[in-house]
């Protein structure tokens, strides 16, 4: 595996001067008023090009995917978006609270290179759904050009990238500035230094990468490169399909964010005193005790929460035995996630399908739709911890859906990787 500089395509700062209009989170966790608003605050916002709507008289010569080309090119004529004249790597800073408290995020974004899966160090730890799959393809396909990053993590523990961002490049003015809806305060700068690169790029050489977020494009970037060599008679290996837009950031920083995913259930049955076969279960008194009690109890037990009308739970796994005695597949690392846990004692009981789940980190919107009586129950959750993740992945095998949610997520539309 190997990074290379790119001529990347972003937002010209002298014709779009509110960029706060034109970026956009990732498609793939845009909701549909989400995606109208967007849609509607700038003819220019990125999501024109990146999550186009269907419409009803749709063909096949004229859909979301030829409109994003047509787009896309007018605003390269236009100088909307313009492309750099050298190829560069981007570091990426993102600023932003938790809690009151200050983090920070650095990381940078080139291109990766894309090898056969049985070559590949690059690890995914999520499965993908053919349909976000083909809607990607025919996406990359019509623009040539992938739009968003894959969200990459490697280990630099001597922290040699963020040391040469600090000496030669924090001093230059950033090429965007943006704050985002969240008050995440996203820069980028640019870096054409070879010597630089050659130092990134010998610090990554051999290592294994982990797949955070953009599952669904990797495997697009993969299968786009696998249809493309079986046309070309002699590959060397450097043409602009062998390579994907990908944001790298340091796993051993402890500003990589990883918050729960929550699980709220709309019907749970009413009877689950089998709970007590397999948990300790212990009365709280309110949400906020829930909070500091589960992340307490998550240092050394299994646990999750329990929250329902009738009252607020916590969920300890009595021994740790019982997870070798119910769960028959996957690896010891795989079986001891608490979604793992929680779906096999509690969700596969009583029939609670994974389309019967509605997921979110917010702890709020879990409690808040119990409260309103739009759900039975919440399962509130502890975050999964990287050297879980890594485990997994390095494993070859999936995380349930909706188990981890990097926090914060890599902006769209701040920089394009155009093919051609």
């Amino acid at each position: 595996m190997s990074i290379k500089p790119f001529k990347a395509v972003y937002y010209n700062t002298k014709k779009v001067e509110d960029l706060t209009k034109v970026v956009s989170p990732p498609y793939d966790v845009i909701s549909e008023e989400e995606q109208s608003f967007l849609h509607n605050l700038s003819s220019s916002n990125f999501t024109h090009i990146d999550y186009g709507r269907d419409k009803p008289n749709d063909d096949k010569n004229n859909n979301k995917y030829t409109r994003a080309k047509k787009v896309f090119e007018e605003w390269l004529k236009k100088n909307i978006m313009v492309q750099d004249e050298e190829p560069c790597v981007y570091f990426y800073k993102q600023e932003y609270k938790i809690q009151g408290q200050k983090h920070s995020r650095l990381g940078f974004v080139s291109l990766m290179e894309l090898e056969d899966e049985e070559d590949s160090k690059v690890h995914p730890h999520e499965n993908t759904h053919a349909y976000a799959v083909e809607d990607r393809y025919k996406l990359l396909k019509s623009l040539n050009s992938g739009l968003s990053c894959i969200f990459v993590c490697y280990s630099d523990s001597q922290k040699k990238v963020e040391k040469i961002f600090n000496k030669d490049v924090y001093v230059q003015d950033p090429l965007l500035d943006v704050v985002d809806k969240d008050q995440v305060r996203h820069r980028i700068w640019r870096m054409s230094d070879s010597q630089r690169i050659k130092e990134i790029k010998d610090s990554l050489s051999n290592q294994n990468l982990f797949i955070a977020d953009g599952h669904h494009r990797y495997k697009v970037a993969t299968e786009y490169r696998k249809s493309r060599l079986e046309r070309k008679q002699n590959s060397d290996g450097q043409e602009p399909y062998n390579f994907v837009m990908t944001y790298f950031t340091n796993m051993d920083s402890k500003d990589l964010q990883i918050f729960p995913m929550h699980r709220i259930v709309k019907n749970l049955p009413v009877e689950l005193d089998f709970l007590e076969d397999f948990f300790r279960i212990d009365k709280v008194k309110d949400k906020e005790d829930l909070i500091i009690l589960l992340a307490k109890a998550g240092r050394n037990e299994h646990a999750f929460g329990l929250y329902m009308k009738d009252g607020i739970k916590l969920l300890r796994l009595k021994n740790k035995m019982l997870i070798d005695e119910h769960i028959k597949e996957g690896s010891k690392e795989y079986k001891s996630l608490d979604a793992t846990i929680l779906k096999y004692f509690v969700f596969d009981r009583v029939g609670v399908k994974s389309d019967d789940i509605i997921y979110t980190k917010d702890i709020q919107e879990a409690t808040g739709m119990v409260d309103d009586g739009q759900a039975s129950a919440s399962f509130i959750m502890n975050p999964v911890k990287i050297s879980q993740l890594k485990s997994i992945a390095l494993n070859g095998e999936r995380m349930p859906p909706k188990t981890t949610y990097f926090y914060p997520k890599v902006l769209s539309g701040l920089t394009v990787y155009k093919m051609d």
